[in-house]
């Protein structure tokens, strides 16, 4: 658990690093002992992008930080409806809900992500391409 849990930065923390991007939970049941939601900092590269998936379980809120992109959220038939999103647009995906997120823009794009409730970031760490990345790595 974080020495101090009430203020965290993300490179005060353990980050998951993949091909193409890093999360990095500051607000998790392990990090700070947050029983009904975590959360944390989402860094894509320009280009980069995660693949569709979704959390069963789980709804998920989605802040842009920084960057643009293209944010795609199924609805409730399963159609994909994909919109361009920029600085404080906040994305709600629901419960179970398909979705995907790409860097389209020349730079980095940075995103706040919100699940609740917590868990569904656990099953990252089975995915091939996961790492994980020591606090200021």
């Amino acid at each position: 658990m974080a020495k101090d849990k009430y203020f965290l930065y993300p490179k005060d923390v353990d980050s998951f690093g993949f091909d193409w991007g890093r999360l990095a939970l500051t607000v998790a049941p392990e990090v700070n002992g947050a029983e009904r939601f975590s959360g944390g900092v989402v860094d894509l590269p320009s280009g980069e992008g995660h693949a569709r998936h979704n959390h069963p379980g789980s709804e998920e809120i989605i802040f842009v930080i920084s960057g643009e992109g293209e944010q795609m959220v199924e609805d409730e038939n399963g159609n994909p409806v994909t919109h361009k999103v920029g600085p404080g647009c906040t994305v709600y995906v629901p419960e179970s809900r398909f979705h995907s997120t790409k860097n389209t823009g020349s730079g980095p794009m940075q995103l706040f992500v919100v699940y609740s409730p917590a868990g569904p970031e656990r099953a990252l760490r089975d995915l091939p391409d996961f790492r994980l990345v020591s606090p200021g790595t």
